[in-house]
């Protein structure tokens, strides 16, 4: 019995550790309604342009960025020398501080990159779908 409770014990320490892996491989945002998501043309990397091009409040487009942004994944990309096209403020309910975030648009069914504007420079990748996704909410017309 002592061994089947010490498995149980080690298969709970192996999940969990599993699980904490992954939220510090991909990127958060609070847990709070999201009121809108603004976009702007980036000034550059550490800056955030208030000249806001799009401004998405709608509950199908906020998913779209907030299931974007939540399973992008932690990956080492040179973006030195590289400015990201688009700024991306997460506006929450409730006067919360935005979230800031650097778009690199990938190209149709490639990946996209996201920075934090205010962190350490980890940049995280997001799926080719996420890009398709966003693709169609940004550049409309094309």
């Amino acid at each position: 019995m002592k061994v089947f409770y010490s498995l149980l014990l080690l298969g709970c320490l192996v999940l969990f550790a599993g699980c904490q892996n992954d939220q510090e491989n991909t990127m958060v945002l609070l847990d709070e309604p999201i009121k809108e998501i603004n976009v702007s043309k980036s000034g550059g990397i550490g800056d955030m342009n208030q000249d806001i091009l799009f401004s998405f409040n709608d509950k199908q487009s906020i998913k779209v960025f907030e299931k974007g942004i939540r399973t992008a994944v932690k990956q080492q990309s040179d973006m030195k020398g590289i400015d990201p096209e688009y700024d991306v403020m997460v506006e929450y309910n409730g006067g919360l501080p935005a979230h800031a975030i650097h778009l690199w648009l990938g190209e149709e069914d490639e990946e996209s990159t996201l920075m934090y504007m205010v962190g350490e420079g980890e940049t995280y990748l997001t799926s080719s779908r996420t890009t398709n996704r966003l693709r169609e909410l940004l550049l409309p017309q094309q």
